[in-house]
């Protein structure tokens, strides 16, 4: 079985990658492809796809770099400004220059995140089918909806929500916005974020039951895992985040056991064997 990690950042306090200006409280410790590695090797992950981090916002240069150095281990997913005109063009330049397979739009759930259901936001998503890489979606549950209205005239597109769009266990109303996504046959779910979202200790086992329910709406091939490292260090290790989906989530069949674990991320990022 290929273990896949679909979701991970790294970052460096290297002057020739500069934060963002906007970045007024960098993070103080590096999370380098190198760290990384060694908790891949040590829990037998086999490739890692890269997840722009925030505090670079729109210049991707560091991930690239981390491709361009270990192509055999990672691949990436950029981000680029969606309040931009200029943003589909950013993200041909990413993808074709650079290696880039994958963008990233974090639109909030208040009046600062009402750009996702905006004009530009056709043109990013046509983009990007045309180039054939697949949209990954922060946000909170209340925004699928616009998500949804997109998709109903962009449905030749691979989306991944992130985290289960932020659900929490005591939110049913919120939930069903995520199970309802389901009916559009290209869309997937990173089930992270257990550690998160739960109010408990290692496994989070007040989380299985919300997992369980994503599982039977979307099925093991639509449903992946992903560490979110280092972010989760602040409440999870690397290899619990593994762990609590390969050992501790017993209502997964075998077969789908793999597909949340590798093979779902690998219909999307087609890494070499």
């Amino acid at each position: 079985m290929r273990i896949i990690d679909p979701h991970v950042h790294v970052w460096k306090n290297a002057p020739q990658f500069p934060w963002a200006p906007e970045t007024t409280h960098p993070p103080a410790e590096d999370a380098t492809p190198e760290m990384l590695l060694e908790l891949m090797a040590a829990n037998g992950v086999d490739k890692t796809v890269l997840v722009q981090v925030i505090h670079y916002r729109w210049d991707n240069s560091y991930a690239a770099h981390a491709m361009k150095t270990y192509p055999d281990k990672f691949m990436g997913v950029c981000r680029i400004n969606p309040e931009d005109p200029e943003a589909p063009d950013h993200l041909s330049r990413w993808t074709e220059e650079h290696g880039f397979h994958g963008v990233r739009l974090s639109p909030g759930v208040g009046p600062a995140g009402d750009w996702f259901a905006g004009p530009l936001m056709d043109a990013i998503f046509s983009r990007a089918e045309a180039l054939g890489v697949p949209m990954l979606i922060l946000t909170g549950a209340d925004r699928l909806p616009d998500l949804a209205a997109i998709l109903d005239r962009h449905g030749d597109l691979d989306v991944v929500i992130d985290h289960m769009a932020d659900c929490h266990p005591d939110q049913p109303d919120k939930q069903q916005l995520l199970l309802d996504m389901a009916r559009f046959p290209r869309v997937y779910v990173k089930i992270s974020h257990t550690w998160s979202i739960s109010t408990t200790a290692y496994p989070w086992a007040d989380i299985h039951d919300l997992v369980k329910k994503v599982y039977q709406a979307f099925g093991g091939n639509r449903i992946m895992w992903g560490t979110d490292w280092p972010v989760c260090l602040s409440k999870a290790t690397y290899p619990q985040t593994l762990s609590v989906v390969r050992d501790e989530m017993d209502f997964f069949a075998p077969e789908d056991r793999e597909w949340v674990l590798g093979k779902t991320a690998l219909r999307i990022w087609n890494f070499p064997e």
